[in-house]
């Protein structure tokens, strides 16, 4: 049959390797065909691995809720301050006082518990933002959450930067389902910046021609590369100058 012929194959093969390099916006969030090659970032796919994971959780008893919960925040905090490849398995069994055969019970292996890691650090992170994050509806709005970001660098005495971006520093290039967490994590991120501006713009608070996804994608840019930069700098300059700059480009387009 046709369908077993070299020329059948031969026919599809650039339409294959075109689907494969095909990208397209579903809800908002960036997906692409996958034939077995690197994963994707795969918004939808992720949350849904962490509706699963969740209701898995919510199987455990109140004492496994803690002593997983106990695992992921020690990892956390040593993967933040060591990085994931300076963490071992050993390490994190230590810092959360659990046997090794406790460990293997809620996390088969190492990607596992670094996936859970970074879900957490994504919770983590935003509910540090809480309640601005939530409301960035309005210029003020946007000027209280700068400066909460600023100070909390500044308590932090500018070190660590953010704990999604090391993570995704380290892990982007090598890790594909870590990456899809953590894409997943960022666009939580910038939906929330959205959500503020869209709402300003359908309240007629910004002008016709802003761009709420852009002008969201752009912060959230800004935002990351002031913390690197103030993680190395060890001053919050470079974090106060990429906000505010942002923060004035979107305050051209109010009305």
């Amino acid at each position: 049959m046709i369908k077993h012929s070299p020329f059948y194959f031969g026919l599809f093969t650039p339409l294959l390797l075109l689907l494969y390099h095909t990208y397209i916006f579903l809800d908002c969030q960036l997906h692409f065909f996958d034939f077995g090659l690197p994963a994707p970032i795969c918004y939808t796919m992720a949350m849904e691995k962490q509706v699963e994971n969740k209701k898995n959780e919510r199987r455990l008893t109140k004492k496994g809720k803690e002593t997983r919960a106990r695992i992921i925040a020690a990892a956390a905090q040593l993967m933040f301050e060591r990085g994931v490849s300076g963490t071992s398995v050993e390490d994190v069994q230590n810092e959360a006082k659990v046997s090794a055969s406790q460990l293997y019970h809620y996390f088969k292996e190492k990607r596992e518990l670094v996936k859970a890691v970074i879900v957490y650090q994504t919770e983590q992170v935003l509910n540090a933002q809480e309640p601005f994050l939530s409301h960035l509806d309005s210029m003020e709005a946007l000027k209280s959450w700068r400066d909460a970001i600023v100070q909390l660098q500044i308590e932090r005495q500018c070190q660590g930067g953010c704990p999604i971006g090391s993570l995704a520093s380290e892990l982007s290039d090598t890790e594909p389902e870590a990456r899809t967490e953590l894409a997943a994590g960022f666009m939580k991120w910038e939906q929330s910046i959205r959500n503020g501006l869209q709402t300003m713009h359908a309240r007629g608070e910004l002008q016709a021609e802003a761009k709420p996804d852009d002008l969201a994608l752009a912060l959230l840019t800004a935002l990351q590369g002031g913390l690197l930069l103030t993680q190395v700098y060890k001053e919050t300059r470079p974090l106060k100058a990429g906000l505010d700059a942002m923060l004035a480009h979107i305050g051209t387009f109010t009305i």
